[in-house]
């Protein structure tokens, strides 16, 4: 750990005010921010799609739970992997507590894999998550939302992916959609997201953006490299 300057209170004070403009500027600029994306026009979906649950075949509609709203965490998790992405899991493990508060401001949410459900039902109970999961299995979902890609494709290295032909280095990507739902039933597409997108939902990296050593990424490969599923990284929380 690199340690900084040591200073007085008073000094430290001085600093640490300095920051906080900066910190009440990006606040500001956040709400703004999510004012012009709760302002983009909708697109109304015409296709119909289908999932599978643990209770059998389920629509899009099925997914809101009742409710006007519908969040949808595209989770990296192909046919016949023998597991989830690390960092879809590492989103996921803070998604659990956060659905009954989402529930009661008419918001379902829902995690989708291209993977067949009975793989997604293995690996959602090793996890010990209670969040809904179905499967998009042999529907064009996970395509027309730009989260899976053909062999082909990823070989090709370039393909639609976060709003630019860009590529990914797998068949499957992260990402976010979301849906509102009208008194009609009608179903619109309002937003999605991609990359770091995802990133705020992890929570875990905005408690290390706080410590001295911060996400401590620079030397690693690439910067997610250190996350492993939850029951493998050999330390408790103690």
């Amino acid at each position: 750990m690199k340690q900084p300057k040591i200073v007085s209170p008073a000094e430290w004070l001085a600093a640490r005010r300095q920051l906080l403009e900066k910190e009440k500027e990006l606040t500001r600029r956040q709400d703004e921010l999510a004012a012009e994306r709760q302002a983009l026009p909708w697109v109304r979906l015409d296709k119909t799609y289908q999932f599978d649950g643990p209770s059998g075949r389920q629509s899009l509609v099925d997914l809101f739970s009742g409710r006007s709203q519908l969040i949808v965490y595209h989770f990296m998790l192909g046919p016949g992997w023998k597991e989830g992405c690390p960092s879809c899991s590492l989103l996921a493990d803070h998604l659990d507590g956060a659905r009954v508060h989402l529930a009661a401001r008419d918001v379902a949410l829902t995690l989708v894999s291209r993977a067949p459900y009975a793989e997604i039902a293995r690996f959602r109970e090793r996890m010990g998550w209670g969040l809904p999961w179905v499967s998009s299995h042999g529907s064009d979902f996970n395509r027309d939302f730009h989260v899976s890609f053909s062999k082909d494709e990823v070989a090709a290295g370039s393909f639609f992916y976060n709003y630019a032909d860009t590529g990914f280095p797998s068949e499957e990507a992260p990402g976010i959609s979301v849906f509102a739902r009208d008194a009609s039933g009608a179903i619109f597409h309002t937003y999605s997201t991609y990359a770091r997108g995802g990133e705020p939902l992890i929570g875990a990296y905005y408690l290390l953006d706080m410590v001295p050593k911060g996400r401590d990424e620079k030397e690693l490969p690439w910067p997610m490299a250190w996350v492993r599923h939850h029951d493998r990284y050999g330390v408790t929380a103690a």
